[in-house]
C-alpha cells in the first residue's frame, strides 16, 4: 500500500468537495468529489482507504492491482454528458472542463486537436501519436460529432516527422481530418496561434476559438474522451514526462497512464533518482511551468511534466524583470530572481500584453514587437541584468536591443535548458542567416 494524495482543484474554477469521509474504502475509478460550480468530477486512482480530507486534497492509502480494472461511469446518452461523468478536463495545462466545450454547436466549424506539444522536454503528446494515433483521431471525430463540426484539424510541429507519418497513415484516404503542419516555435501551441496558422486570421485577447466557429482541444483530452466512450473510464491516469538532472541521464522519460495522486518524487526514483545537487523541480513545461516540492507535489489531471534542474546562476545586484503573456508570470519571475539572490529593482510589461478578466494576454502570441522601450525603462530604474520570460520572437528584439545597452539577459528557462543541453531562447536566426 502507497499514499496517493488527490488534489480537490485539478481544473479551472472553485475545488470540487469531497462526497467520501475519513475511514471510507473507496475503488479505483470511483467518484470520490463534485464540482462546486465551474469544474470536473474527480475519481480515485487507486483502492484502498480514505485517511485524511483537507480543503485541497483527499489523501489514500491504496494501490493499483490492475490498471484496466476500475469502476465504470454510468452509460450516457452523449457524448457531453459522458465528458462529465468522466470528469475530462484539458489535459495540456489549462484544466478546462471538457463537457462545457461539447457543448457548443458549430454546424460550419472545425475542431482542432492541438498536438503542437509547445513546451521542448515535454514529449509525450508526441510518442502517444507515434505509437497510438488512432485513439486521438477517434477522440476528434467523438469532439466533431458532438459539436457538429463537419472537419477536423490536427495542429502539430512540421519537426515530428514520425507522428506525422503515423497520423496520415491512420487517417488513410478520409477527407474530414487533416493533418496541419506548424512552425516549431514557442507559443505555437497556443490557441490563437494555431488558428491565426490555419485560417490566417487573429482573434483578439477577448475572443475564445468559438468566435472562429473552432473547438481546440488537447491531444490527450482527445484521447481521454476516447477511452470515456469506449470503455467508459474516467479520467484517473495521465501521461507525463520526466527530465533533467537526473541518475538515467538527459533524456526525458515518459510515463504513460500513471495514477493521479502519484508522488512525483516516485517517478523521479524511476529514473534512478536525481544525479546529486539541483535547483527546483518545476512542475509542467519549461515556459509555463512552477516550482513544485519534491516531497509533496504530485501528478494530477494537469501535470505535463517534471523536470530537476540544475542549481540557479547567482547575480547579488538589481535584476528588472520584463514579463510577457506567453511565459512565466511575475510571481514566476519574482521566485527565480530570489533563487538567483538578486534584487528587484524594476518590472515591465511586454508591449504586448492586455488584461482580459484578471489574466494577462498576448495580442498575437508568437508574432511579437519590439521590447527597446521595456528594456530601456528597466535600465532607467537600476537595473544592470534583466529577466526575462518571454516567447521565441519577443526573446529575439529583447536580444536585438539589450545587449547594445550594456545590459545582460537571463531568459527564466535557461537553468532547465542548460540542465538538458537544450538551445537556450535567444536571438532567432534572421532570413538571411538561415
Amino acid at each position: 500500500m502507497a499514499l496517493y494524495r488527490i488534489p480537490l482543484r485539478q481544473h479551472v474554477g472553485a475545488p470540487c468537495v469531497a462526497t467520501v469521509q475519513i475511514g471510507d474504502e473507496v475503488l479505483r475509478g470511483q467518484c470520490i468529489a463534485d464540482p462546486n460550480g465551474l469544474g470536473a468530477k474527480i475519481h480515485s486512482s487507486v483502492s484502498g482507504k480514505i485517511i485524511n480530507i483537507t480543503e485541497e486534497a483527499i489523501e489514500i492509502e491504496g494501490e493499483v492491482i490492475d490498471k484496466q480494472d476500475y469502476v465504470k461511469i454510468k452509460k450516457c446518452e452523449s457524448i457531453v454528458e459522458i465528458a462529465y461523468e468522466a470528469g475530462i478536463v484539458g489535459a495540456g495545462g489549462a484544466g478546462f472542463p471538457t463537457h462545457i466545450k461539447l457543448k457548443s454547436e458549430i454546424p460550419d466549424g472545425y475542431v482542432i486537436a492541438n498536438c503542437v506539444e509547445c513546451e521542448p522536454i515535454l514529449n509525450h503528446n508526441i510518442r502517444l501519436l507515434e505509437e497510438n494515433p488512432e485513439i486521438v483521431i477517434k477522440g476528434i471525430r467523438y469532439a466533431m460529432e458532438s459539436t457538429k463540426a463537419p472537419k477536423g484539424y490536427i495542429a502539430i510541429k512540421a519537426k515530428n516527422k514520425r507522428a506525422i507519418e503515423s497520423l496520415k497513415s491512420a487517417i488513410g484516404e478520409a477527407k474530414d481530418i487533416e493533418v496541419k503542419e506548424l512552425r516549431d516555435m514557442y507559443p505555437m501551441g497556443e490557441e490563437r496561434a494555431i488558428i491565426h496558422e490555419i485560417f490566417g486570421k487573429w482573434l483578439t485577447p477577448e475572443q475564445l476559438p468559438i468566435e472562429a466557429k473552432c473547438v481546440v482541444m488537447n491531444g490527450e483530452t482527445l484521447a481521454n474522451l476516447t477511452r470515456a466512450v469506449e470503455d467508459l473510464k474516467p479520467v484517473i491516469d495521465k501521461d507525463i514526462t520526466v527530465g533533467g538532472k537526473l541518475k538515467s541521464g538527459k533524456e526525458a522519460n515518459v510515463f504513460f497512464q500513471v495514477p493521479i495522486g502519484t508522488p512525483i518524487n516516485n517517478l523521479i526514483n524511476e529514473c534512478g533518482g536525481i544525479d546529486g545537487d539541483f535547483g527546483e523541480v518545476v512542475i509542467g513545461g519549461p515556459y509555463t511551468g512552477k516550482s513544485g516540492d519534491i516531497h509533496s507535489s504530485v501528478v494530477t489531471k494537469i501535470s505535463g511534466g517534471a523536470i530537476v534542474t540544475i542549481p540557479l546562476p547567482e547575480f547579488d545586484g538589481p535584476i528588472g524583470l520584463l514579463v510577457c503573456a506567453c511565459g512565466a508570470d511575475e510571481s514566476r519571475l519574482r521566485d527565480i530572481a530570489e533563487k538567483m539572490k538578486s534584487e528587484v529593482v524594476a518590472v515591465t510589461k511586454c508591449k504586448n500584453i492586455v488584461e482580459v478578466r484578471g489574466t494577462n494576454k498576448c495580442l498575437t502570441p508568437g508574432d511579437c514587437p519590439g521590447q527597446v522601450q521595456g528594456v530601456m525603462h528597466l535600465k532607467r530604474n537600476g537595473a544592470k541584468r534583466i529577466l526575462i520570460s518571454n516567447c521565441s520572437d519577443c526573446t529575439n528584439t529583447v536580444m536585438c536591443c539589450a545587449p547594445n545597452m550594456g545590459i545582460p539577459v537571463y531568459h527564466h528557462t535557461d537553468h532547465i535548458f542548460r540542465t538538458v543541453d537544450h538551445e537556450l531562447t535567444r536571438r532567432l536566426p534572421m532570413e538571411e542567416e538561415k
